[in-house]
């Protein structure tokens, strides 16, 4: 999160994007190019970081192959994080444990993937955050992560197809 001082000179915390990434996202540029193209974690974070900043928002992100960090992180989700970009890699298709982190905040949260997992694998067909997630981003490679945090940016300014 960052700073920035007001007219005034007070210090006033700029509203945060969460992007959260999940395991094996770490090998990104070397793993199964073909599917993920060559980009890096390094790259697709700073695409977002550039987004994030574009819309007035800070962005902290986190990568971690563990389960148990990745629900921490999203305990860990305090008042100035306006939303949540997800990419919670294999945990997609498995973890109620995340699902349930998800359902306990009240943080819009974007499941993001940069493939399509629907059209891969059978058991990649199945997301069991898809109902608590507010929507999902797949299949757009690198350019996904700017459309997540576009997302992000307009479910905060209470944007939100669904309510009519």
């Amino acid at each position: 999160m960052g700073a920035h001082k007001s007219q005034q000179g007070q210090v006033a915390m700029r509203p945060s994007i969460a992007l959260v990434h999940g395991p094996n996202l770490n090998l990104l540029g070397e793993r199964q190019p073909e599917i993920y193209g060559m980009g890096t974690l390094d790259d697709l974070t700073q695409l977002a970081r550039e987004a994030a900043i574009e819309h007035g928002y800070e962005l902290a992100s986190l990568q971690t192959n563990s389960e148990a960090e990745l629900i921490e992180a999203i305990h860990g989700l305090d008042s100035s994080t306006v939303a949540l970009i997800l990419n919670a890699g294999a945990f997609t298709h498995y973890s109620w444990a995340i699902a349930d982190a998800i359902a306990s905040k009240n943080v819009p949260t974007i499941e993001l993937h940069i493939s399509n997992p629907a059209a891969r694998e059978n058991f990649r067909t199945l997301s069991v955050l898809a109902a608590v997630v507010s929507g999902s981003i797949s299949g757009f490679g690198e350019i996904g992560y700017v459309l997540a945090v576009q997302a992000a940016a307009l479910l905060d300014q209470g944007v939100d197809s669904r309510r009519g």
